[in-house]
């Protein structure tokens, strides 16, 4: 059997404690918006590109995410080995409910947790959790005060009055 190397790139999108996902044609899992590099195209802009055609969102690329990798065969006669370079976009424009039906069953915002309980693989769902606090750090997703816990010189809210 023949081998071959796939290189792609695709995104995390992420908006106001949403994540954009997937289900391809056929509709059996979820996953995130990826595809392969055009001639020419730099891997951000790749990632971006295949967003916007699959989902129709665009994104702003704010943080390069790990890697993940696989193999599969394809039609029977060639091993793939597929490598997909991930980016975290921040959410700009558009609508999922454009997505593209050639390519794709459905597109949907879904907040975090439901996400990463959602997606079909265990890689996706490592960099999936990987941007989710990455957004935290740079401060992209809406922190409450229960999170943080009180502020210097502020007493504790319990509830009561």
């Amino acid at each position: 059997m023949k081998s071959e190397d796939q290189f792609c790139a695709g995104a995390v999108v992420v908006r106001e404690g949403e994540v954009l996902l997937i289900s391809p044609s056929g509709g059996d899992h979820w996953q995130l918006p990826k595809g392969h590099i055009e001639a020419g195209e730099s891997l951000e802009e790749t990632a971006v590109r295949e967003v916007h055609e699959e989902t129709g969102v665009t994104g702003r690329p704010i943080a390069v995410l790990s890697e993940i990798e696989f193999w599969f065969t394809q039609r029977g006669t060639t091993r793939v080995h597929k490598r997909v370079y991930l980016f975290l976009l921040d959410y700009v424009e558009g609508d999922a409910a454009n997505f593209d039906p050639n390519e794709v069953h459905a597109a949907s915002w879904f907040p975090w947790p439901e996400a990463l309980d959602r997606l079909t693989f265990s890689n996706e769902v490592r960099v999936v959790e990987e941007a989710w606090a990455l957004t935290r750090k740079l401060a992209l997703e809406p922190v409450t005060q229960q999170a943080i816990g009180p502020q210097p010189g502020k007493p504790p809210t319990t509830g009561s009055n």
